[in-house]
């Protein structure tokens, strides 16, 4: 039995659920961070995003029917959660999906925590001009190194189209990177 499966199992036993999910926060609380920081953009958004998104995980941890892999099924919960923040905050604020990016992007660059380099910032601003389908897609496959099987789940999207999407986003990248 693997170590998901393992914890799982833990997870939907009501006598060791507490332990369990303090281990399951262990496990994936700094990859899931990074995940959704990468499309909240700012550090305290996320921390709120994962909060609500651990929420979410232990309420339905029950009602996960092991049809992906564990750690799919809480990108794809991060994911959802994510995008519930910035509609939620573009209903508030802005026009678009694009604006409030570009507002974060912004404030990314002001925070504390953020430590990038020139190419760094040059990759952030070009990943930025990117749509949000674009963004998503690249920033699961390279920063976060998940299969386009994996990206497929989270997205409900084919894996051809996340294929397609990807290599044409690398090459913009490429091409501007150099510029």
């Amino acid at each position: 039995m693997g170590k998901d499966a393992e914890l799982l199992k833990k997870l939907k036993d009501s006598s060791l659920k507490e332990h369990a999910f303090s281990e399951l926060l262990d496990r994936y609380q700094e990859r899931l961070y990074w995940h959704i920081r990468k499309i909240v953009i700012t550090h305290e958004n996320a921390n709120d995003v994962l909060q609500n998104t651990f929420i979410r995980i232990y309420k339905g941890i029950h009602n996960f029917q092991e049809k992906s892999s564990l750690h799919t099924w809480m990108y794809r919960i991060a994911f959802n959660e994510s995008m519930r923040f910035l509609e939620k905050n573009r209903k508030k604020r802005y026009d678009n999906i694009d604006a409030i990016s570009e507002s974060y992007l912004e404030v990314l660059f002001e925070d504390e925590y953020f430590d990038g380099d020139e190419i760094q910032i040059k990759l952030t601003k070009i990943i930025n001009e990117f749509t949000q389908k674009q963004k998503q897609v690249f920033q699961m496959k390279y920063f976060d190194n998940l299969s386009f099987r994996q990206i497929s789940e989270i997205l409900e999207v084919p894996e051809s189209t996340l294929k397609s999407t990807y290599y044409k986003t690398v090459k913009i990248i490429e091409e501007k990177i150099v510029l």
